[in-house]
């Protein structure tokens, strides 16, 4: 049997990494033999977290454009042209039988050369508003891997399938961990517990919010496990204690998901389409520093069906108390959320996304 050979590029950040690790494994279960390489933006964290994961990975030298005048702007024309023409060499010597797309820097002048190069290309679209490199890549790609419906105005309806978003399968039965949870993290039974998720590299306004908050929650008798993010940790570890757990950086998310009562969560992708598998009270604060605010978009896609509640973060400082201490009273309203979320879940987003890698295959 002939041995296929992947290419996938994602990166930037875990959303995007995240995803194009789990299509690699799932691709990699089938086909034990097939080769597979991770193309990355130089100094982006995929550089670390690919190999990490146990696959190869090469380095193109793009960045994104700033939004200002920049020396970095100034570059991009000539960052793009050396990144397109190492991606044409790239294709040239590994010539996979597909390339796959989950977004980040590296991924445009990638895809735009395999599309060139005449070879099968899928792109997986994890936003609900996507940005413009997927937007300028779907004219040519054959695949479109959607999570979210309604998206015909960005994407050739055609070339779409809603699959949702790739998510780690340890998730798909956490009900069954509480014991094992509230165990490892060595909490109260007996207590709510609050999980603040900020992202791995941590959010300031979030940070900040819990911090002048922290008091209140807790007198309402609630635990918290607070993953505050790398970069904030020194700042916030001082008010680590019994009921209060800081943390930079979450390796069992199984368990911190089991143990949660209630979650406040940014809206990426990756968390959101997570989040609607384990079915938990969501208070989403989007980050509104991020391309056609679309992580906004993500949380009313799911607040709109009656699934999460959405706080902007200019409503923080007069609503969140009040909306938080509601919830928190109002058992019924929080199985009513988790009711709603999880209908909203796509627990078989990875089989879905390989089964259409392997159509491309089979239609060279």
């Amino acid at each position: 049997m002939k041995q296929y050979k992947f290419i996938l590029s994602g990166g930037g950040t875990g959303g995007h990494i995240y995803p194009a690790v789990a299509i690699a494994n799932e691709l990699k279960s089938r086909y034990p033999d097939a080769a597979f390489l991770f193309v990355g933006a130089e100094d982006k964290m995929e550089m670390q977290k690919v190999p990490q994961a146990g696959y190869a990975i090469k380095g193109l030298w793009i960045a994104g454009l700033q939004r200002k005048l920049t020396l970095q702007n100034a570059m991009f024309p000539l960052k793009l042209m050396s990144s397109l023409w190492k991606s044409r060499k790239i294709i040239k010597e590994f010539k996979p039988d597909v390339v796959i797309g989950t977004g980040g820097f590296a991924s445009g002048p990638l895809l735009q050369m395999a599309n060139m190069l005449g070879v099968p290309t899928l792109i997986q679209e994890q936003n609900s508003f996507p940005g413009i490199t997927n937007k300028l890549l779907s004219k040519k790609a054959n695949k479109i891997c959607v999570a979210y419906e309604n998206l015909e105005r960005f994407f050739p309806k055609e070339k779409m399938i809603l699959t949702g978003n790739p998510v780690r399968q340890d998730l798909i039965a956490i009900d069954d961990k509480r014991a094992e949870a509230i165990e490892y993290f060595k909490l109260d039974p007996n207590k709510k517990t609050l999980l603040i998720l900020g992202g791995s590299l941590g959010a300031r306004r979030m940070n900040q919010l819990i911090e002048k908050e922290l008091k209140k929650i807790q007198d309402q008798k609630v635990q918290l496990i607070w993953q505050c993010g790398k970069l904030y940790f020194e700042e916030y570890k001082q008010y680590h204690s019994e009921n209060v757990q800081v943390l930079s950086f979450i390796e069992r998310m199984d368990l911190v998901y089991a143990a949660a009562d209630i979650i406040i969560s940014r809206a990426g992708a990756s968390s959101v389409s997570e989040l609607c598998i384990v079915g938990k009270p969501v208070i989403f604060i989007p980050s509104p520093n991020v391309a056609e605010d679309h992580q906004t978009k993500n949380a009313k896609a799911i607040v709109d069906k009656k699934g999460a509640i959405l706080l902007r973060e200019t409503q923080l400082d007069a609503e969140f108390s009040l909306v938080f201490e509601a919830l928190l009273k109002d058992s019924e309203k929080q199985k009513q959320l988790s009711e709603n979320i999880k209908e909203l879940a796509l627990p078989e987003a990875t089989k879905q996304i390989a089964d259409e890698v392997v159509k491309l295959i089979r239609h060279k």
